[in-house]
């Protein structure tokens, strides 16, 4: 019988994601979606700038496709229970609020956002006390890993900007 996958597992798995978004020429973030089966029911990479959309981030690309696999915009199984997202960097205001309206049950990321996060770093959108959805957010995982990628993608950036500057 196989062992149960990890948070380390699935935010591998985002890390992939990150990397293709990266590949494209986007900010690295990816995004999972998993079933409480253990199923993963979608992935998400940064868009923004293939899609010309300022809401394509991987979160929310990854919401989309989940709604559509389950029929539903509520991201719950028939007896209620809710999925679980990983992602890659904390998620802005923007997709924090969209975790709440989709009722995902876990949230689990791995590098924190000092410039945009709204699960603490910067705003408290998550689990405001003034909002009805609870969700269970572990943060952390792989986080230097994740960070890494983060910061020589924007290093390489501020370079390549730098050098073509006459």
């Amino acid at each position: 019988m196989d062992a149960p996958a990890t948070d380390e597992h699935y935010m591998r798995l985002a890390l992939a994601e990150a990397r293709a978004a990266e590949a494209a020429g986007e900010v690295p973030v990816g995004a999972v979606i998993v079933a409480p089966t253990g199923e993963v029911l979608a992935t998400g990479n940064n868009r923004v700038l293939r899609d010309n959309d300022p809401t394509a981030h991987a979160e929310i690309v990854a919401l989309r496709a989940a709604g559509l696999a389950l029929a539903n915009y509520r991201l719950l199984t028939p007896t209620g229970e809710g999925c679980t997202l990983y992602v890659t960097l904390e998620p802005c205001a923007m997709c924090a609020g969209a975790i709440l309206h989709a009722r995902i049950a876990r949230l689990v990321y791995a590098a924190a956002d000092p410039k945009a996060g709204a699960c603490g770093s910067v705003l408290s959108v998550m689990n405001h006390p003034a909002l009805n959805h609870r969700v269970e957010v572990t943060a952390a995982v792989l986080a230097d890993e994740c960070s890494t990628l983060l910061t020589s993608f924007f290093r390489a950036r501020r370079t390549a900007a730098t050098q073509t500057i006459p």
